[in-house]
């Protein structure tokens, strides 16, 4: 069966979906010696995230090994992880923090 969604580093906090996914779906990911299973709680479209456990307001989401956002609120595992609760460091943090210009 090929998988429905992968873990791209052993530190993640999150998965990334390689096919559209439904809420209700329960997904199992594993690296190395890492291994996690979510029920989503939501849809994630292909190519998203979704949190593979729950991650605190103003945690930094890891994806890759490295973070790539924080956390603007509570995030359940299994919801998606998007810009609606995550905030890029790209684009957010970084610019408050340091008052650069987009």
């Amino acid at each position: 069966m090929r998988s429905r969604a992968i873990l791209l580093h052993a530190a993640d906090n999150v998965a990334t979906a390689l096919v559209d996914l439904k809420q209700g779906e329960e997904l199992h990911v594993e690296l190395d010696n890492v291994a996690a299973d979510v029920v989503l709680q939501e849809d994630i479209p292909f190519a998203h995230k979704y949190a593979l456990r729950d991650i605190a307001q103003g945690e930094q989401v890891l994806k890759y090994g490295m973070p790539i956002g924080k956390a603007m609120r509570d995030i359940r595992a299994g919801e998606w992880v998007h810009v609606h609760n995550c905030r890029s460091d790209h684009w957010g943090f970084h610019n408050e923090t340091y008052g650069l210009k987009a």
